[in-house]
């Protein structure tokens, strides 16, 4: 991505500090953030300074890389480690499949360990990350036709991943080809990731768009204005069920009613093979001042929160909602773009990049 006439990765690592695009306080200030051990790396992806399936998944390759570095060969540090790390956040399968991969390349064999492998898986997983979303573009810009108005959820873009992104991924490549496209970017509350997250990335991509309110997309789309929806994922299950950010299912509903392709754009290491379907997929539950409050600059330019809600009230805050797959037209994959139902194809191919 690049930022300022920047190139920038979402995350990245120097020695053993984890560098990160702040982003919490985008799109107001633009800031790295560092976290200097895998403790500070563990609070970056809790309180979501990164967020998105794929930079989640290597910020937590690379956190597990710095437990390597700081564990001084403690198999016990190391574990208990491991484990922090997976407590961050309990939806994003990227996470998972990314600990698991360093925690098994540092390891020698009983009691021996290896930093320097550790550190180049992780940065292994950052990069095959990247290459799988530009894959993604490639791919998912052979579905979008000259003329496209396309509405996403959440945001997964450049800053959901370590690069490109998964549902934008598509956008941009269709968008730097030539075509004429146009993107609804969801609001998507509580946090607001598309109006503050998704709408920058457009902004600096100059892709033509506005944001709108999460209640909107029905509206738009009984009136044809909308062509296709394209969202990402955090976890999908092996049967094809979809876990998103909370209000993808209900764009689900709505887009199949009316008929409209309703696309999932994700890396395989996406895809929980171990997961039978979504009911097994475990659904964060988030802290209700989340829905309370919002925050944005003030008259000075300065960050503050401030509650928008009665108060007194209490708030429930589940972060993602799961899509069954009968909903979804397709999963578009650096492997290829897949019915739901076939996904199994994959698990071999997963499975041996695993070993």
């Amino acid at each position: 991505m690049k930022v300022n006439g920047k190139d920038y990765r979402t995350v990245w690592m120097e020695g053993n500090t984890v560098c990160l695009i702040e982003q919490n306080l985008l799109p107001f200030e633009f800031k790295i953030f560092r976290a200097e051990n895998y403790r500070d790396t563990c609070m970056v992806i809790s309180t979501m300074i990164v967020r998105g399936a794929g930079a989640i998944g290597a910020t937590a390759a690379y956190a597990m890389a710095q437990a390597f570095l700081e564990g001084d060969n403690d198999a016990g540090f190391i574990e208990n480690a491991r484990q922090e790390i997976e407590n961050t956040r309990p939806t994003a399968q990227n996470l998972f499949y990314a600990v698991e991969r360093v925690y098994r390349a540092g390891q020698l064999s009983t009691g021996q360990f290896s930093t320097e492998h550790a550190a180049k898986e992780a940065q292994q997983i950052a990069d095959e990350d990247a290459d799988a979303c530009k894959k993604i573009g490639e791919l998912g810009n052979e579905l979008i036709k000259d003329g496209d108005k396309i509405e996403t959820h959440c945001n997964a873009g450049w800053l959901a991943f370590v690069d490109y992104g998964s549902a934008l991924s598509p956008v941009y490549a269709a968008h730097r080809s030539g075509k004429d496209v146009f993107v609804y970017a969801d609001e998507t509350r509580p946090r607001g990731q598309g109006a503050r997250l998704t709408a920058w990335e457009l902004k600096n991509e100059n892709v033509p768009h506005v944001i709108i309110a999460d209640n909107a997309g029905a509206h738009l789309m009984s009136q044809g204005k909308v062509d296709m929806m394209i969202v990402g994922s955090d976890r999908i299950a092996a049967n094809g069920d979809v876990a998103n950010k909370i209000g993808t299912l209900e764009k689900a509903i709505v887009a199949q009613h009316y008929g409209i392709p309703f696309y999932v754009a994700a890396p395989v290491s996406t895809i929980d093979f171990g997961c039978a379907s979504g009911t097994d997929i475990p659904i964060e539950q988030r802290h209700q001042d989340e829905v309370l409050y919002q925050s944005g600059p003030n008259a000075n330019g300065k960050l503050e929160t401030i509650l928008t809600s009665s108060p007194g009230s209490d708030a429930l805050n589940p972060a993602f909602d799961v899509t069954p797959a009968r909903l979804v037209t397709a999963i578009i994959t650096e492997k290829g773009i897949f019915n739901p139902e076939d996904l199994a194809v994959l698990n071999t191919q997963n499975s041996t990049t695993m070993d």
